[in-house]
């Protein structure tokens, strides 16, 4: 018998090997590079790698031409305008997502500073291996290879056109974030805490999504998303096998995505994490798995449409009232931003709910504005802090703060008020568009009830707004620590993307009209 060699695609997938190959670099850079030069040999590793991805990219997508491109990797993988303009997208949150991590600027006055990260992630909390490492100013550079694993997870999961590959991309994205909420220099139990219920939480959802994996195969006979379209095209045989297996495979993305009543993790995760994870993570998971979505609704069941649709318009609807809801009650910042989040992942599912062309590309056009203002926001939110250097998330000691530091409250209320969907700003248009393409997409009562949440969910947001500059500040009121040029250029790109958007988003709209055509 003879057996040939699988053929690859390396240079369509070289933005993937890129990422990956600075992963693995950035292990071996643990293992044999002295402890004093780690830290700036994983930052310009993890910068370069992603700029040469970036690169990469860019260079992949103009060698389509005018085809809408091609699978590779023997059908496992998509290379196709939406998937390289996901993977462009996640690899600049990626770059700022590195920016935040690599903070490491310790002012007497801050009582600890910026670094986020315990110096020694294996001591016991409160031991004294813990206050040696602290003492010794010892720096946490695992974090970066972790992000890259966590980011080239991401760019396949998007881009991966059958289940099983879906499924490695799943955990290789998963198990690194599971370990980097964890890390966290301060408040160490709320941080192991949020690290294991992620953890467990988000095991049993890739059960769910293994599970629904394996009736699929069983209804199709075979992985391949093209395999289950034509599968139900054909129509053989009962749909219940697929219907079931729809339905689990479904928990597994919208429990990533963090849609209603999936959702249970992730204001414990995002408030015990380490802020520049939580930044980097509420972009970059959010924005793969919603590629992923696109992907399997798209190519593999637009012939069930008809059956999960509902299920997905009642996802929304709950997805959307209960974010909006329990946002107004937070008094946390970080949690309130966290439920936001749930509100926003409602928004989104109406684009993808239209299942049409436009669908698709207002769905990209979110993902894009969204992931800006969130890390934006949650690095503006890990600046402030208290005498003693925990971060001040409580919502009342944020009063007055935009009066004693303008910039920081005016920079903050350009995310607030592109959360809320103001004119001008980069969310106003996400939501036009999301809704339009669901109007158009026979969903107009969904949108109704959107625009409803959307203005709700100003109130909370306006909320904060006055509280930092209409209200006398307490006794104990925090203060903003000045970070080094690394934050200071995150957020200042982040800030004007977002005005950016809201002002001119022609650009970006052409850009995403172009990456609407899945490969089939």
């Amino acid at each position: 018998m003879n057996v040939e060699a699988p053929h690859i695609e390396y240079g369509q997938l070289s933005p993937l090997l890129i990422v990956l190959g600075v992963a693995v670099t950035g292990i071996l850079v643990e293992a044999f590079v002295p402890r004093r030069h780690r830290y700036g040999t994983q930052l310009v590793l993890a910068l370069g790698g992603q700029a040469a991805a970036l690169a990469a990219v860019v260079s992949v997508s103009a060698g389509l031409g005018p085809s809408p491109g091609n699978s590779a990797a023997v059908g496992s993988l998509a290379v196709d305008r939406p998937a390289l303009f996901l993977q462009g997208l996640l690899l600049v949150i990626g770059i700022l997502g590195v920016l935040l991590a690599a903070e490491r600027r310790i002012p007497a006055s801050s009582g600890g500073g910026l670094d986020g990260f315990t110096p020694q992630a294996a001591a016991v909390p409160g031991s004294l291996a813990e206050k040696v490492a602290a003492k010794a100013v010892v720096a946490q550079t695992e974090i970066f290879p972790l992000m890259m694993l966590a980011l080239g997870g991401m760019m396949i999961f998007g881009a991966a056109d059958d289940l099983l590959t879906m499924f490695v991309a799943l955990e290789v994205l998963s198990l690194p974030l599971y370990l980097m909420c964890g890390l966290a220099r301060r408040r160490r139990l709320v941080s192991q805490e949020a690290a294991l219920k992620y953890f467990l939480l988000g095991a049993f959802a890739s059960a769910f999504f293994l599970y629904g994996i394996a009736l699929l195969y069983g209804y199709a006979g075979g992985f391949r998303l093209d395999d289950i379209a034509t599968a139900i095209e054909r129509g053989d045989g009962g749909t219940a096998l697929a219907l079931a297996g729809v339905g689990l495979v479904a928990v597994g993305i919208l429990f990533k995505v963090g849609a209603v009543p999936f959702h249970s993790w992730i204001p414990d995760v995002y408030q015990g994490a380490p802020t520049p994870v939580t930044a980097f993570m509420a972009a970059a998971t959010k924005i793969a798995a919603f590629g992923a979505m696109l992907r399997i609704f798209h190519v593999a069941l637009p012939g069930l449409a008809g059956d999960w649709r509902p299920m997905m318009w009642i996802i929304a609807i709950v997805t959307m009232v209960v974010g909006t809801l329990t946002a107004v009650t937070q008094s946390d910042v970080k949690r309130m931003l966290a439920y936001s989040a749930v509100a926003h992942t409602g928004f989104i599912l109406t684009g993808v709910i239209a299942l049409n062309d436009a669908g698709v590309s207002a769905t990209l056009f979110y993902l894009f504005a969204y992931g800006f203002s969130t890390l934006g926001a949650f690095a503006l939110a890990g600046l402030v802090r208290r005498a003693d250097g925990e971060e001040e998330t409580t919502l009342a000691n944020w009063a007055g703060l935009g009066r004693r530091h303008p910039v920081v409250g005016v920079v903050f209320s350009l995310f607030l008020l592109a959360f809320a969907g103001i004119p001008l700003t980069s969310g106003f248009v996400s939501k036009f568009a999301v809704f339009k393409a669901a109007a158009q997409g026979g969903a107009g009562a969904l949108v109704v009830i959107g625009v409803i949440a959307s203005a709700v969910a100003a109130y909370f947001y306006v909320r904060v707004i006055v509280l930092m500059f209409f209200t006398d500040p307490p006794a104990d009121a925090p203060e903003v620590v000045t970070p080094s040029a690394l934050t200071m250029g995150a957020v200042t790109l982040t800030a004007a993307v977002t005005f950016a958007l809201g002002a001119l988003p022609q650009p970006l709209l052409d850009l995403v009209n172009d990456a609407q055509q899945f490969v089939r």
